[in-house]
C-alpha cells in the first residue's frame, strides 16, 4: 500500500463535515453546559509570548483556540501523568473531559504509555482513570515547527488510529472521522445539536493537505535522512557519546518535555489517619537519578546518562513495548538550553561510526 492509498484508507467511514464555527460551539457547549456530562474541554491556543508556540488550555469563550497546527509545547502526557500525583489512595472517579487538537505524535506517545502503565502485570490507577474518562479529538497537522521530525521515524503528521474523533480541515469545515466507541458517543452528541453534512467532495483536498505537510517534513529533515540509522546506536563507541554530550548540563528539560518519559519517585506521605503514596516526576538526566543507599549512582557520568536517554527511547522501549520511545515531536530540541538537536546527535554519531 503506497502513501496515497494509506491516506485514503485513513479517511474511511461515513463522510461527515461540520462547520468550524459549529465545532467550536459544540466544545463550548460541553464546557459551559456539561453536555454529555463532560465537565472540561482542553485545546490548543497561541502563546501570548511567542506566536510560534501553542499551549493546551481550558476552553474559555473569551480566548481564541486553534485546531490543525503542529503539537503544543506541553506533551499530552502532562494531562494524564501529572508531575505530582497521589496514587494511594487511588482516585476513584474523575470528571469527563475532552482534549482536542491532539497531534499524531502525541497519540503515538499515549499508545506507548498505555503499554507501560496499563497492562496485565501493572496498572497505574491515576493514569488509568484519566484515560477512561477522556475523549480525544485529534487533528491533522497543516503546518510544522522547525523541530518536527516524525517522518524520520516513518510516522505521519496525521492520525490513522488512537483517536476517538479526528478532524481534517477543509476550507471552513472539518471532516470528522470516528475511531472508537467513545468517538461514536461524541458524534451522537454533535448530531443532536448541530448539522453535519454528508459529502466526499473534499477527500482529495484533505489528501493534498496531508501530502503537503509530509513534503514539508521531508524537505526540512532531508540533511538528516542520509545518515539516519537508529539500530546501530548501542554499538557506537563511548567516545562518540562523550563528544555528543559535551554541551549537556543535565538539567532534565528534555525528559520533562518528552511525551513518553514516565520515570518517577514514589514517596510515602502517610499520616496517622491515612496511608498515602505520592508519585513525583523524575529524570534520568539528573545526577541523583537512581542513586542508592550509601550515595552510589549507576551512572555518575553525564555522557552515560545522556547516552542512556537515547538508547531508552530508540532501543530499550522498542524492545519492551514494540514501540519506539521517540515520536519525533522535537520538544526536547526546543527545550534544551544548550541547543542540542537530537537529529544532529544521531546523524553525527552514525557518521563517525561509519568512518
Amino acid at each position: 500500500m503506497n502513501l496515497l492509498e494509506k491516506m485514503f484508507s485513513s479517511l474511511g467511514g461515513q463522510p461527515m463535515l461540520i462547520k468550524q464555527s459549529a465545532m467550536f460551539s459544540f466544545l463550548a457547549l460541553c464546557q459551559n453546559e456539561s453536555l454529555g456530562e463532560i465537565k472540561q474541554v482542553i485545546l490548543p491556543r497561541k502563546s501570548k509570548v511567542s506566536e510560534e508556540n501553542y499551549h493546551y488550555d481550558v476552553f474559555n469563550d473569551n480566548k481564541e483556540y486553534v485546531l490543525g497546527n503542529y503539537r503544543c509545547v506541553e506533551p499530552i502526557r502532562m494531562l494524564y501523568y501529572f508531575p505530582r500525583d497521589t496514587v494511594v489512595p487511588a482516585p476513584e472517579k474523575v470528571p469527563k473531559r475532552i482534549i482536542a487538537g491532539v497531534t499524531n505524535c502525541d497519540l503515538k506517545a499515549l499508545s506507548l504509555l498505555d503499554k507501560a502503565l496499563i497492562n496485565d502485570d501493572f496498572e497505574d490507577p491515576a493514569y488509568s482513570v484519566w484515560r477512561k474518562n477522556t475523549y480525544i479529538i485529534s487533528s491533522d497537522c497543516l503546518s510544522i515547527s522547525s523541530t518536527c521530525h516524525c517522518n524520520l521515524f516513518d510516522e505521519k503528521p496525521y492520525a490513522e488510529k488512537g483517536y476517538d474523533l479526528n478532524l481534517s480541515q477543509v476550507n471552513n469545515s472539518y471532516k470528522i472521522s470516528v475511531g472508537s466507541e467513545k468517538g461514536e458517543e461524541l458524534l451522537g452528541l454533535i448530531k443532536e445539536n448541530f448539522t453535519i453534512d454528508d459529502s466526499e467532495i473534499y477527500d482529495q483536498q484533505i489528501l493534498d493537505n496531508r501530502q503537503k505537510t509530509v513534503n514539508d517534513l521531508k524537505k526540512q529533515n532531508a540533511e538528516f535522512e542520509k545518515k539516519w540509522k537508529i539500530d546501530d546506536l548501542r554499538q557506537a563507541d563511548q567516545e562518540k557519546w562523550k563528544i555528543a554530550s559535551e554541551d549537556c548540563i543535565g538539567c532534565g528539560a528534555c525528559t520533562n518535555s518528552c511525551p513518553t518519559c514516565y520515570c518517577m519517585i514514589l514517596n510515602d506521605e502517610s499520616t496517622e489517619k491515612q496511608f498515602v503514596k505520592v508519585r513525583t516526576q523524575d529524570s534520568c538526566q539528573l545526577h541523583g537519578y537512581a542513586r542508592v543507599a550509601g550515595g552510589d549512582s549507576p551512572r555518575p557520568k553525564m555522557y552515560s546518562r545522556f547516552r542512556n536517554r537515547y538508547l531508552c527511547k530508540l532501543d530499550y522501549m522498542k524492545t519492551n513495548f514494540q514501540i519506539l520511545g521517540c515520536v519525533g515531536c522535537g520538544r526536547c530540541i526546543n527545550a534544551c538550553v544548550a541547543g542540542i538537536d537530537q537529529r544532529e546527535v544521531i546523524t553525527n554519531i552514525n557518521d563517525q561510526t561509519d568512518n
